[in-house]
């Protein structure tokens, strides 16, 4: 007998991070499929979705929905730090765990969160010490102005400046905004040798293209002299980003094609979809002949189990990737041994395993 397990899916399909969130979706309906399939396994898991639809005042309240009037008690899903910090309160109340499986910018260490994504130590900091030897440490940032923009650029600030190096500018845009004229002006006027770019969707890619326009009239602003970087940027979006992508710098887990990722070993569209997949897999493994299980709280199902996430920071230890954007796709320039998640960099090289924290939420 297979036991019948209900998920919940609390992704929006439509607004600035759309793409996102359906690269996500995809990878968590996929795993829901490729554990239906395993005769090995004694699950049944029916996904349980809502859409927010972009609107941050929802998210609360479909998972509230989705715990109150299904008998799921696990939720993939959100893709803004906002909409992550909306649904803990309620998954607290609860009982609940939201699995998350996006980048994001550290900090948090939540009992009712299982990160399969890169935090930090894993994406940002690797990222700034690839660029330093090979383009320099006089950087600009810019970022959408919520969380993850606010402090990807402050952990930023703090490394280019332990390594001696200089913030030249720092500017946020509104999520959805795609006035960047001043943004290219302040680039154009500081002349630096990266660009940290933390933008979302749209401001993303609007930027992305304005920023190719400049370096064909300055190459000073080409990828060879003066690349942007991201700790978000997959495959899912190179469609919206088109040939403005060229030369594009990112950190991340996985890209497609390469090998390493923990987890089943599949083929991905991106490493959102791989992270998503991941933690329905993780989840599933943790359930199966285990009767009941779905029902506990996320320390409890972690206590004693064996698995790729660790019970204490509920961080996962993740391979870390150096890809640049060439004729359209990612191609690995760097790959560090896999690193484990330290959401509060807490580690003095902030690459090795840390120190327990205490589970806390910084709101």
């Amino acid at each position: 007998m297979r036991r019948r397990v209900e998920i919940g899916l609390l992704y929006s399909l439509e607004g600035s991070y759309a793409l996102l969130a359906q690269a996500a979706r995809t990878g968590a309906l996929r795993a829901m499929a490729a554990v239906n399939a395993d005769p090995a396994l004694d699950l049944t898991l029916v996904p349980v979705e809502r859409d927010p639809r972009g609107n941050i005042d929802l998210y609360g309240p479909l998972c509230e929905e989705i715990l109150r009037d299904t008998t799921a008690r696990h939720v993939v899903g959100c893709v803004t730090s906002w909409s992550r910090k909306e649904v803990i309160p309620t998954l607290e109340k609860a009982g609940g765990t939201l699995w998350y499986a996006i980048p994001y910018e550290g900090f948090e260490a939540a009992d009712c969160v299982a990160y399969t994504h890169a935090c930090p130590n894993q994406h940002l900091v690797p990222l700034l010490d690839w660029v330093f030897p090979h383009h320099g440490r006089r950087g600009y940032l810019t970022g959408s102005n919520y969380i993850w923009g606010w402090e990807m650029n402050r952990i930023a600030r703090q490394v280019i400046g332990d390594a001696g190096g200089e913030v030249l500018g720092e500017r946020y845009l509104p999520l959805g905004s795609t006035d960047v004229d001043r943004l290219l002006a302040e680039i154009r006027a500081t002349r630096p040798d990266f660009i940290l770019n933390s933008l979302i969707g749209p401001s993303s890619y609007t930027f992305m293209r304005a920023y190719a326009a400049l370096g064909r009239e300055d190459p000073h602003f080409l990828p060879a002299r003066c690349p942007v970087l991201s700790c978000n940027v997959t495959e899912c979006e190179l469609p919206a980003l088109g040939t403005a992508g060229e030369g594009l710098v990112a950190a991340g887990p996985y890209f497609r094609g390469a090998t390493g990722w923990p987890a089943w070993g599949a083929p991905f569209g991106s490493s959102h979809e791989a992270a998503a997949y991941a933690a329905v897999r993780e989840l599933a493994a943790l359930l199966a002949h285990r009767p009941g299980a779905e029902m506990l709280p996320l320390v409890q199902l972690l206590k004693g189990r064996p698995g790729a996430i660790d019970p204490q920071t509920h961080h996962t230890t993740l391979p870390v990737l150096i890809a640049q954007i060439e004729n359209g796709a990612f191609a690995v320039r760097a790959e560090l041994p896999a690193v484990a998640g330290d959401p509060y960099l807490s580690h003095r090289n902030r690459r090795s395993v840390p120190p327990a924290p205490r589970l806390t939420v910084v709101s």
